[in-house]
């Protein structure tokens, strides 16, 4: 390998690097939103069934802290259905918060 070659591949990856350490970057805070929706949806869930059941808004904000952690909690009635919308601040700047909807009977109220 020439002396001019050397200077080439240490020039790529110069380039390169970055790059990829951008994508794996990427990739793992799209991983971690993901799994922190999928624990704000369990949370979600956990809270309409307790909105359901006629539980107070402070023990259904709770459920959901429980679970996800500090969340945006809000609570609606639709006909014979109580739901829980949880909103979450993404821990990574440029992805979208989390968001999760659950439904449940609201045989308690």
């Amino acid at each position: 390998m020439s002396r001019g070659e050397r200077g080439s591949v240490t020039a790529e990856l110069a380039i390169v690097l970055p790059a990829v350490v951008l994508v794996v970057l990427l990739v793992v805070g799209m991983l971690s939103v993901s799994a922190h929706g999928v624990r704000l949806e369990h949370g979600a869930a956990q809270a309409a069934r307790l909105a359901g059941r006629g539980e107070g808004a402070e023990r259904v904000r709770a459920a959901v802290a429980a679970v996800a952690g500090e969340a945006e909690v809000a609570i609606r009635d639709e006909g014979d259905l109580v739901c829980v919308r949880a909103r979450a601040e993404a821990a990574v700047p440029l992805l979208p918060d989390p968001v999760a909807d659950a439904c449940a009977l609201s045989g308690g109220r």
